[in-house]
């Protein structure tokens, strides 16, 4: 007998080639942009209890800060990679990056399950991960059709958050991240991408 796996939910994991002075940047500008933005930071008091998030007032940061511009294009090249492994059939379209934010996560937390409707990659990259950092959550999509499958069955899995490393996948896969663990802050860039088309 042969066991095959079909329709696999598949992501992309790894590290940003030769990116610890890029990270020292990020971080910098990062430190900057959450004592300077007001709104991000009265946003976060009730959307993100606890931290700092500039996805409300400043998601566009990649068009912002000389960091992120180098950035979006180390990273531009991993995500062309993974929808080339998707096996997607561009039509006149390109990915372009619409989306790129920033997350301080202290101690508590947290990130509430959501999915991206109006992208085709989502995506982290991780800054700072200290002991304890909070991994990421993924749904497992097949949720809602399992009505009577046997008990045992995982219905999320966790990707570790590492420092230095990046995770992609599609985004309608539905995602949280759960209370952070770490004495120390948790510190990320979030970004979407979408399929636009070619001037």
């Amino acid at each position: 007998m042969a066991f095959q796996e079909i329709f696999p939910t598949t992501i992309a994991r790894g590290p940003l080639a030769s990116s610890q002075a890029l990270q020292k940047e990020l971080l910098k500008d990062i430190e900057l942009i959450s004592k300077e933005d007001k709104f991000g930071k009265e946003w976060s008091k009730k959307n993100y209890i606890g931290g700092y998030t500039s996805y409300a007032s400043l998601n566009n940061l990649h068009h912002r800060y000389p960091s992120f511009m180098e950035f979006q294009k180390r990273i531009n090249k991993e995500a062309e990679k993974f929808a080339k492994k998707l096996g997607w059939n561009f039509k006149g379209l390109e990915l372009q990056m619409t989306d790129c934010w920033a997350n301080i996560m202290p101690q508590g937390t947290y990130h509430t399950l959501h999915f991206h409707p109006h992208s085709v990659i989502s995506g982290a990259f991780y800054l700072t991960t200290p002991p304890g950092s909070v991994a990421l959550k993924l749904e497992d999509p097949r949720m809602s059709f399992y009505m009577n499958a046997p008990q045992g069955k995982p219905m999320y899995r966790e990707v570790p958050a590492e420092e230095g490393r990046f995770i992609l996948f599609e985004s309608w896969l539905r995602h949280e991240v759960p209370p952070n663990q770490s004495r120390k802050s948790r510190i990320s860039i979030s970004f979407n991408y979408a399929l636009e088309t070619v001037d």
